[in-house]
């Protein structure tokens, strides 16, 4: 047995000993990773801002270049009432010091402040310093901008963090279900460009909203573990359907189409290009093009891509699903790793109005559990982005500011 497969063997195995709750692995368990101080927490966070936010907002691009007149300031008829008066009631729940914590201008850079790693010290207000009632207001505001579906996961997401606090012997100083901030941009309004933010370790969802129009990216959403074998919250299983109808897609190609979409057979490291920091990414189209796929094949390209975009309210995603399917001719589909039923692997989706990642990743928090080198199907990260400056709202937003340029200016006006 190769030492790659060696190694898989012996994360697997320490998976099921896990599920079957030995006592035993718990007694032996090796010693989790030392703890960080706030001061190196801070000091990491100053860094991993000041170098992603040294170049001004663009947008992943294709070429380097942003492909204009993909997005347009126009009604869609979805009611965005319901998340506004959320949003407020939420403002509302909170303390003078914490609102002022909390509300941004809308164009604020604080849009771009997220991030992944549970290091990160974050701006808002945090589930765990707030009371009951705020947080069944922040909840209210989750629930009116998200789906079912997409409440459900970001609140199990949550919920195994607090899996991983228990997994790194009680670390609750960067992990656990509370520690996930919530900042508004921009004064919720029926007519003005406004939005929010919730971010903390492996969830990130900005939802910018323009009247009737949203935009719900960039969208992070991630776990490890991914399945709960013990602790509080066991039983809990995130982002499945993902990895299996993503597994599914590609063993649904035939070989030559696979062949054209794989761009390598095998994985060994961290694939997603999009995460934090990466606003500005030149990605080129690469792989299988959905033109060479048959109708069958883009139906099921399009279900996979609506895993991503169903995590906002259902009037949305069927609005956002329309703009995707409109440049469907345009969407290719890449593919890194193996297709065997439990092989680790990354994919991605990419079209001027959608791009999606998945990928399994190395163990970080359980990197004294599994094999620190390999990835593991125990840890993964997605990513949903607007591509050509639309994440954000960014694109939107330009426009909604130079036709209020136009109106108020004088030299338009004679």
């Amino acid at each position: 047995m190769s030492g790659h497969y060696r190694w898989m063997a012996i994360a697997l195995g320490l998976v099921a000993l896990l599920a079957a709750g030995d006592a035993a692995l718990s007694q032996s368990r090796p010693a989790a990773p030392p703890r960080r101080g706030p001061d190196v927490l801070l000091r990491l966070s100053l860094d991993a801002e000041r170098m992603g936010l040294a170049q001004p907002f663009k947008g992943v691009t294709t070429g380097g270049t942003v492909e204009t007149g993909l997005f347009a300031l126009q009604p869609t008829g979805v009611p965005t009432a319901r998340v506004r008066q959320a949003a407020e009631a939420f403002l509302a729940s909170l303390s003078v010091e914490q609102r002022g914590r909390t509300l941004f201008t809308v164009d604020d850079a604080e849009w771009r402040k997220w991030m992944n790693q549970s290091f990160y010290v974050r701006q808002g207000v945090s589930f765990l310093e707030m009371s009951e009632a705020q947080q069944q207001a922040a909840l209210d505001l989750m629930r009116a901008a998200l789906s079912v579906r997409g409440l459900e996961l970001t609140r199990d997401i949550m919920r195994l963090n607090t899996t991983l606090a228990e997994l790194t012997d009680g670390n609750f100083d960067e992990y656990g279900e509370g520690r996930y901030h919530l900042t508004v941009m921009g004064r919720p309004s029926p007519v003005e460009p406004w939005g929010f933010q919730v971010d903390g370790h492996h969830l990130a969802i900005n939802y910018f909203v323009l009247g009737d129009q949203v935009v719900m990216s960039p969208a992070f959403t991630g776990s490890e573990p991914v399945i709960a074998t013990e602790g509080t919250w066991r039983g809990t299983a995130v982002l499945q359907a993902e990895q299996d109808l993503g597994l599914a897609f590609v063993n649904g190609l035939d070989a030559a189409q696979r062949a054209r979409a794989t761009l390598m057979a095998s994985k060994s490291g961290d694939g997603n290009l999009t995460e934090a920091w990466r606003d500005n990414v030149i990605l080129d189209y690469a792989g299988l093009p959905a033109s060479a796929m048959s109708e069958a094949q883009r139906r099921d390209l399009l279900a996979l891509v609506e895993l991503y975009v169903g995590i906002m309210d259902d009037g949305h995603a069927r609005v956002k699903m329309d703009e995707v399917r409109a440049h469907l001719d345009r969407t290719w589909f890449a593919w890194i790793g193996g297709t065997g039923p439990e092989s680790v692997f990354y994919y991605r989706i990419h079209s001027p109005v959608v791009l999606v990642e998945f990928d399994h990743q190395r163990p970080v928090g359980m990197r004294h559990l599994l094999h620190p080198a390999l990835p593991t199907r125990q840890h993964i990260h997605t990513v949903l982005r607007t591509p050509n400056g639309n994440d954000y709202g960014k694109d939107l937003l330009r426009q909604h500011h130079a036709q209020q340029h136009a109106v108020l200016s004088p030299d338009r006006a004679q």
